[in-house]
């Protein structure tokens, strides 16, 4: 009897699983059906849909992923489309409702844990690659870049309009605008300008009904949450009006090295004192890594002190003097360019590229990696310090590296409840760890995965707690993660509270407003207050 009673447990699975895979296989056809019928589409829409039996789906599917732990992904889109038209977003939307397949987002597919692109259920991809147009309006200082486009484009854009306009966001070209200014958005003027979703003045984004909203139309509480309380969990986001901000049209980069040999414990230890407060149009990046001795050949640890200046060299290196002797800056250290060509330097593209390379949607080779983010409050001790050092040495670390980037000058004055983004006054800089390999498999995966995870820890000492903050661009599934199905505010808050701090709940509060059942949904979407219950 209880073979009998197994076999037909057996037999009941697979039946289930069966018919399930029969529902996910009509679901997608009448998806197709629906997309294909659906009134909204003025323009043809067939040549944009890409099955999983279409012979370009794979290639459409891998020319936006950044991370190639995601690039054999099991977990596949059953369809993805690529709008050319606002009107194939909207109809994409209302049939992927209709039809109970969930959506996912695509602006430049730098994502860090792929949600843009992987899922656990049957899904779609919404690949904004084609909706990319940008307007430069010089006279009023404005711009409308569409969420497609990439930070590159627009600023090559802005510059062939304009050499004394920019805009203060990011400094890798190929991040896609939609997905950066909608969880925040912070380059090398972050302290003169703050984040680009600061510079909002309108957007436009698709809703779960298949509107197109506006400022006005969404209202003020929807405007809010976008501006850096992360665009997917409530709509599409497809065009961002911004303000263009003032640039010098000569400014000054420099790039330097110390190691532990010319005491660069001792200068991270004045940095993490003096950078926040230094004039707000200097901005001093670290970054630590492993390096060669210059003076032994063997192997220590060294920090590149990579610097924008909105001004001139003369001007830069008195002030250093007086203000940070400790770095030791000398006039041969700067280079004086456009504010263009220091989006390439900050990039690592220093031989002599044009700025055309700005316009390359896909970086320059690929890598497996894992990232992970801190909010620096007090100075980290120099035994603190001397305790990452270890970490570096490890042969895991090779292509590894912890950056810190300073706060103080604008982002002291904006409120943080401004915008959903809170990591504002108090922070004296933020961390981002990252570890990079090239090994496939999932024993170097882990491997790697793990090094980060206990650096993580060890920090936890030392920066920000009640919560532990983040930063919701980098995002970390590490810290907590939705169900598929309903899930609790409670559960959310886990890592909520760490991306947003009190503004988590002004989230919830909008999310329940404006998608109620949740359509719009991944393992860190803002949940609906709803209850299970009532869905």
């Amino acid at each position: 009897m209880k073979h009998l009673s197994f076999s037909f447990s057996v037999i009941t699975v697979i039946a289930l699983l069966f018919s399930l895979a029969l529902s996910s296989a009509d679901s997608h056809e009448n998806f197709l059906q629906c997309l294909y019928n659906h009134p909204e589409n003025t323009t043809s829409i067939s040549s944009i849909v890409y099955t999983q039996t279409n012979s370009s789906y794979s290639s459409v599917l891998d020319v936006s992923i950044q991370n190639l732990r995601f690039f054999n992904a099991t977990s596949k889109p059953v369809v993805i489309v690529t709008p050319l038209v606002v009107s194939h977003v909207q109809a994409t939307i209302i049939c992927a409702r209709k039809h109970g397949l969930q959506i996912r987002t695509r602006s430049g597919g730098h994502d860090y844990e792929g949600l843009s692109y992987v899922a656990g259920v049957p899904f779609v991809v919404v690949d904004l690659i084609k909706i990319r147009e940008i307007e430069v309006d010089v006279e009023n200082n404005t711009a409308w870049v569409q969420a497609g486009a990439t930070l590159g484009e627009l600023y090559y854009k802005i510059s062939q309009k304009s050499k004394t306009l920019g805009f203060p966001a990011g400094v890798c070209p190929t991040v896609g605008v939609g997905g950066h200014i909608s969880g925040g958005g912070y380059g090398f003027m972050i302290r003169k300008y703050g984040l680009a979703a600061d510079h909002v003045i309108d957007a436009k984004i698709v809703d779960v009904n298949g509107n197109l909203l506006d400022k006005e139309t969404m209202g003020e509480d929807l405007f809010w949450a976008i501006r850096g309380g992360g665009g997917a969990s409530f709509g599409v986001m497809v065009a961002w009006k911004i303000k263009l901000v003032s640039v010098p049209s000569i400014v000054t980069v420099f790039r330097v090295s110390r190691t532990l040999e010319e005491n660069v414990t001792g200068i991270i230890q004045q940095w993490q004192r003096r950078a926040n407060k230094l004039n707000e149009s200097l901005t001093i990046r670290v970054k630590i890594g492993r390096v060669n001795s210059s003076k032994s050949g063997n192997l220590t640890v060294g920090a590149q002190f990579e610097s924008l200046y909105l001004g001139r060299i003369d001007d830069l290196i008195p002030y250093m003097q007086k203000s940070f002797p400790e770095l030791g800056l000398v006039k041969k250290d700067c280079t004086e360019m456009s504010w263009l060509e220091s989006i390439l330097f900050m990039d690592g593209l220093t031989n002599g590229q044009s700025t055309n390379a700005l316009l390359n949607r896909t970086q320059n080779g690929l890598f497996f990696f894992k990232a992970k983010s801190d909010y620096v409050r007090d100075p980290i001790p120099n035994v603190g310090l001397e305790g990452l050092w270890p970490f570096l040495h490890e042969d895991v670390a090779k292509d590894a590296y912890i950056q810190f980037t300073p706060y103080g000058g604008r982002m002291e004055e904006i409120s943080e409840s401004e915008t959903p983004f809170p990591h504002r006054s108090g922070n004296l800089f933020h961390i981002q760890y990252i570890v990079f390999w090239q090994e496939k498999g999932d024993v170097a995966a882990q491997r790697h995965v793990n090094w980060i995870r206990r650096l993580y820890n060890y920090t936890e000492a030392y920066v920000s707690r009640n919560p532990r903050s983040a930063y919701q661009n980098y995002r970390d599934l590490d810290i907590g993660v939705n169900n598929n199905g309903y899930t609790s505010y409670n559960q959310a808050s886990i890592w909520g509270f760490k991306y947003f701090g009190n503004n988590f709940n002004r989230l919830a509060r909008v999310k329940t407003k404006v998608d109620p059942r949740n359509f719009f949904r991944n393992e860190q979407s803002i949940p609906s207050l709803i209850s299970k219950g009532r869905k």
